[in-house]
């Protein structure tokens, strides 16, 4: 409990309840908006739990249960955060607010939009986010993406007269091949580029090798792929379904256009966008990033990557509403999987980062 919060619900759907809180310093001046979502993956119970999926279960410096990384724990580093800004008004001034969003593993409109569409202290002067990463990485940006759906017809035939017929799943895997040529368009954002790069040594061992190849580059996921009813008959129609994510550099016009003109030539395939996003980034040299990366390197007692994220969030809402935003929370273990855990002495570490980062910014 934080005595001194202003503390409302906003129930946008059936379904959908998003949270605002909000403490002030000791005079008016700036704001700085806390982030996260409530909703999570589904439980699964299939997946073979051997601790209770929804226990919040604390054991060997662990805590378990479904979104204890993906954002339970970045939510409860939030409020601690929030609760330490309440204990001591007189060492800031301005607004410190939360804002807990109810939809955002479905990127709808109804969670951290609606929030900043109705709600005016939800839009601030600089916006952090809890959401899964690493204490050890604050991450300014975030890859665009496009999902798209591409179906291709032919003409059936028993599979012994091929020359009666046209092979839909044969056009469709032409047309796939000229959706991964996509990957051969190369981005110009040298600013980003250099950041990216400076952050591997870090970035990389704790999130993978080819970690920094994946942010400066567009990946083609083909997620989805459908056509045929029997092995002995040629199909008349396949279908599949790609997630494409596009670095800073090159926007969704310019895939799109480079997507059709791959796809025109071939005969019998059609496509559609399914969804689209914008890449968005923080500038790297923004105050909020250098006061949060000043905290890390204190509270960790090592120097903190300055790097783009891989996966999405509601960062890119915010940054399309002109926000500065970065996203700093805990290590996503067995993110989506069964026994999905945080590590406490993490978000003790995310916690006190956000504290300090926002008692500087509002300090200032």
């Amino acid at each position: 409990m934080i005595p001194t919060a202003e503390v409302t619900l906003h129930a946008t759907s059936d379904t959908v309840t998003n949270l605002v809180a909000r403490v002030h310093g000791n005079a008016p001046g700036r704001r700085i908006i806390l982030n996260g979502h409530l909703d999570t993956y589904p439980v699964n119970e299939a997946l073979g739990w051997t601790v209770p999926p929804l226990g919040g279960l604390v054991r060997d410096g662990r805590l378990y249960g479904r979104g204890a990384t993906d954002m339970k724990g970045g939510i409860a580093a939030s409020i601690t955060a929030l609760a330490l800004l309440a204990e001591h008004p007189a060492l800031w001034r301005g607004e410190a607010v939360l804002t807990l969003a109810g939809d955002e593993e479905s990127m709808g409109p109804l969670g951290t939009q609606w929030l900043l569409e109705n709600i005016p202290h939800a839009v601030g002067d600089a916006v952090i986010i809890g959401d899964a990463g690493s204490p050890r990485v604050l991450r300014f940006g975030e890859k665009g993406f496009l999902w798209i759906e591409v179906e291709a017809v032919g003409r059936a035939s028993h599979g012994a007269h091929v020359h009666l017929g046209i092979n839909a799943v044969d056009r469709l895997c032409a047309a796939l091949d000229a959706v991964r040529g996509l990957r051969a368009l190369r981005p110009e954002s040298p600013a980003v580029t250099a950041a990216i790069a400076a952050a591997k040594p870090i970035s990389e061992p704790l999130s993978g090798a080819g970690e920094s190849e994946t942010l400066s580059n567009v990946t083609v996921n083909i997620g989805r792929i459908e056509g045929g009813t029997s092995l002995n008959l040629m199909p008349a129609s396949a279908r599949a379904g790609a997630d494409i994510r596009l670095p800073i550099g090159i926007s969704c016009a310019t895939a799109e256009a480079a997507l059709a003109a791959a796809l025109a030539p071939i005969k019998g395939v059609s496509h559609r966008i399914l969804r689209r996003f914008e890449s968005s980034f923080t500038d790297p040299g923004h105050e909020i990033v250098r006061r949060a990366a000043a905290a890390a390197a204190e509270v960790l007692g090592a120097p903190c990557a300055v790097n783009m994220r891989v996966g999405g969030s509601d960062a890119r809402l915010f940054r399309m509403a002109g926000l500065p935003t970065i996203v700093y929370g805990p290590t996503p273990n067995a993110m989506g999987a069964a026994d999905e855990y945080a590590l406490i002495e993490e978000l003790v570490q995310v916690a006190r980062v956000q504290a300090l980062t926002a008692l500087d910014f509002l300090a200032a």
